[in-house]
């Protein structure tokens, strides 16, 4: 078997039967970052963003293509940031059905989540952090606003295990900027030292083991070093930045919002801090799970509450009282989006505003959650250095793979990769500047 990160002319079995340090030294840092970004590269950044129950469509989607088309009622709202996004319509991921089953997939278009025995795939996100991780201080960061933390995530591990999701803006801020006393930053180097130790018993007595199984047993030993050198890789990494100190922290702390009724101002809260995480290079990598589905009837902008909670309104049957206050929520997510670019696009670095260097992504796994419809998602793309300022229409009865964004997206960030998930290739019509 043969690791993702090597050629065929280096398989593990062949590495794994040289003496330990032939695993200690090349194996972590001539192998895993041949693929690499290295960090005399321009940083390009990402945030990827859903919201499980996704938005009206008919308000969204713009009734014409191309670059003259006319802006949709919720585009309207970014009207001053036209030439910055694209709204991508007829994308999907081929044989991820299932309604709600699906929001885990959003990143990682894994097929049949309703199936027995289901298992994800490693998200985007994660995938990208493979490569890119080790030039911040954060690999990736995952955040939430409403979430089931226990049952749903953007961000999954390359052995389909769920990542759970920071939904505490406070608790984000101390990550970022609070550098703590000397003694808690020995604790936890001496806490990073002591898993170290672990690992390296661990793989001794793996390789021990090694020699006395059957071959197929010998298959599953070669996985599990493997996963042991690159999480001791991590590990050094961690203990790496631990002697760098913490950025200045831009703004006061933020306050949880802890009320879930209040959905949107969490939502503006958890976008500052991604933002800030970008802004400070903190990490290039974050992923954003807004959790409709769990949040019961909500404030509306003008401070009412909705007369039902987020899922019941989405399944509103043409209901006119239900779609005004479904649009009214959609109005306000749009506007927050509207602000997030704002503010990336007032940021210089260098000679190129922080949004011409930092990816927005924003969709769902629902193209229309009142019929549990996982066709035609609704698909915005904002800043990164794309040529932007289009509807990219493709057939609505028969979808292009959602994963070609991602493929265009893992190739702007410096990743070097012609597939990912169900891709057939980059979308072609998404090109850089």
């Amino acid at each position: 078997m043969t690791h993702p990160f090597l050629s065929d002319r280096f398989s593990r079995r062949t590495l794994l039967r040289g003496a330990g340090a032939t695993l200690a030294l090349p194996w972590l840092e001539a192998l895993p970052r041949a693929l690499a970004v290295t960090a005399d590269a321009p940083p390009v950044r990402a945030i990827f963003i859903s919201n499980n129950l996704g938005i009206l469509p008919k308000p969204f989607f713009p009734e014409t293509a191309g670059r003259d088309y006319e802006l949709s009622p919720y585009l309207a709202r970014l009207a001053d940031h036209r030439s910055d996004f694209t709204v991508i319509s007829g994308l999907s991921h081929p044989g991820v059905r299932g309604g709600h089953s699906t929001e885990n997939c959003f990143l990682t278009a894994a097929r049949n989540p309703t199936a027995s025995g289901f298992r994800n795939t490693i998200s985007l996100d994660q995938f990208a952090a493979e490569r890119i991780g080790h030039l911040t201080r954060f690999p990736t960061l995952n955040l939430g606003v409403n979430i089931d933390k226990a049952n749903r995530s953007l961000a999954w591990t390359r052995d389909g295990c769920l990542i759970p999701p920071e939904d505490r803006p406070r608790r984000l801020f101390e990550k970022l900027f609070v550098t703590g006393s000397p003694a808690e930053v020995a604790g936890r180097r001496r806490q990073l030292r002591e898993r170290e130790s672990i690992l390296d018993a661990l793989g001794d007595d793996a390789r021990r083991l090694e020699r006395r199984v059957s071959a197929a047993d010998r298959r599953r030993l070669d996985q599990y070093l493997t996963s042991v050198r690159e999480l001791e890789e991590r590990l050094q990494e961690a203990g790496a930045w631990e002697e760098r100190p913490k950025p200045q922290p831009p703004t006061a702390q933020p306050s949880d919002v802890t009320d879930r009724a209040q959905i949107f101002p969490a939502f503006e809260s958890m976008l500052e801090m991604a933002r800030l995480a970008i802004e400070t290079d903190s990490t290039r990598l974050v992923t954003l799970m807004v959790d409709a589905f769990a949040t019961p009837a909500f404030r509306l902008a003008d401070e009412r509450t909705t007369t039902d909670g987020y899922h019941n309104l989405s399944h509103h049957g043409q209901s006119a009282d239900k779609l005004a206050q479904l649009e009214e929520a959609d109005r306000w997510q749009m506007d927050l989006l509207a602000m997030l670019l704002a503010k990336l696009a007032e940021r210089r670095e260098g000679d190129q505003r922080l949004l011409d260097r930092t990816i927005m992504l924003y969709g769902s796994n629902l193209g229309d959650a009142n019929t549990h419809d996982n066709t035609n998602l609704p698909i915005l793309v904002a800043g990164g250095g794309f040529r932007h300022g289009s509807h990219l229409a493709f057939p609505h009865d028969d979808n292009q793979p959602l994963s070609n964004l991602f493929v265009s997206v893992l190739q702007r960030l410096g990743i070097e990769r012609d597939a990912f998930g169900s891709s057939t290739g980059p979308l072609t019509d998404l090109q850089p500047t």
